[in-house]
């Protein structure tokens, strides 16, 4: 296919994407204020002059996103990838589960679990109904929804910002003299259902690969997906990032998306204090998140009714946190920061 022609299909793959999920948000929307009329009030709208910035903020991702296939970062069939069979599977009942979420919502009831769920030994702050995602991260069905709601959340365009990360990581990789491409260890923090696994082994085929996640259920989802790829299977493990279970100095690579807000202040400290620990001199560490107040003060308006809306009860405090400082603190250096769409980026440098 010419370069000019599939760069048109990418581009109106994703564009079909974030119409079917402002479709989505918009009729999800309407029967929630037909249901639950009380709950109305609390829906902002998005100005006009936002939703044009937003979509500004997204064709630069799509453009980023296809500048790395043509610097070879990873291959182009990478922007086509999607979990069809997921979607068709598990797209009717993201609407059945609406009714739970509605009403826990409006009960303000934030940790509320089915009695078969097992919470002893996770921290409090994990014990939550994240998104108000039914039993939080602690079951299969949450397992199974997360991704497509998350496509949703972000119009699809959760994977693009995703593999902002992997440009980096490559790089970080390369300034290690010594490591060979099958010597490579590369550690996820907090690897959930395991898309960014599944995407780092694309861009990076003969690395071993990890991953540690606090719930049996996501790993189960994780392990389900990436058995299904070529290549050796990354290992699993549960753990708690606050106390991760390898030896100092191990990894050439660490990576953690979509965690840090959702972590109290005192906790992301820790969880960096490990990360710095576990990588190598010489490595890298990578973060993807949320945007900031500091990177994207225009989108304060959304970021002050995001921590309801999707009850995040630490994304507050993470809008104003200086991760910069953090990772400074703990003895990371040559920290580039970087903003795509909605994530921001932190990619930072152990001293060799």
């Amino acid at each position: 296919m010419p370069e000019s022609l599939t760069k048109l299909t990418y581009q109106t793959f994703q564009q079909s994407k974030n119409y079917f999920g402002l479709a989505h948000k918009i009729l999800s929307s309407r029967l929630r204020n037909l249901v639950y009329p009380t709950l109305e009030q609390k829906t902002k709208p998005i100005p006009n002059e936002l939703l044009l910035k937003l979509q500004q903020r997204l064709n630069q991702l799509l453009e980023a996103d296809w500048q790395d296939t043509q610097k070879g970062v990873y291959s182009e069939s990478l922007l086509f990838d999607n979990p069809w069979d997921d979607f068709f599977r598990y797209y009717p009942l993201v609407w059945l589960d609406f009714p739970q979420m509605w009403e826990r919502v409006k009960q303000q009831n934030y940790q509320d679990f089915s009695p078969e769920i097992d919470k002893d030994g996770y921290p409090s702050y994990y014990v939550q109904n994240f998104h108000h995602q039914s039993n939080g991260y602690l079951s299969d069905l949450s397992a199974n929804l997360y991704d497509l709601q998350v496509e949703i959340l972000f119009g699809g365009a959760a994977d693009a910002m995703r593999r902002r990360i992997l440009a980096p990581l490559k790089q970080g990789l390369k300034a290690i003299d010594s490591v060979a491409p099958r010597q490579a260890r590369i550690l996820d923090v907090a690897c959930g259902t395991g898309r960014t696994l599944k995407l780092i082994r694309a861009a990076l085929p003969q690395a071993s690969l990890f991953g540690t996640d606090l719930s049996p259920a996501y790993l189960r989802k994780a392990n389900e997906l990436l058995s299904q790829i070529p290549g050796e299977l990354p290992q699993l493990l549960q753990a708690n990032a606050e106390e991760l279970p390898y030896v100092d100095n191990y990894f050439h690579a660490v990576t953690s998306v979509f965690l840090f807000h959702e972590l109290p202040a005192t906790v992301r400290q820790t969880v960096i204090e490990q990360c710095f620990r576990v990588t190598k001199p010489g490595g890298v560490f990578i973060i993807c998140d949320s945007i900031q107040l500091s990177d994207s003060p225009e989108l304060e308006y959304m970021m002050d009714f995001f921590p309801e809306t999707f009850h995040e009860p630490y994304y507050k405090h993470y809008t104003t946190d200086n991760l910069l400082e953090r990772l400074q603190r703990v003895g990371f250096e040559n920290i580039e920061m970087q903003v795509h769409f909605m994530s921001k980026y932190f990619i930072a440098h152990k001293p060799a």
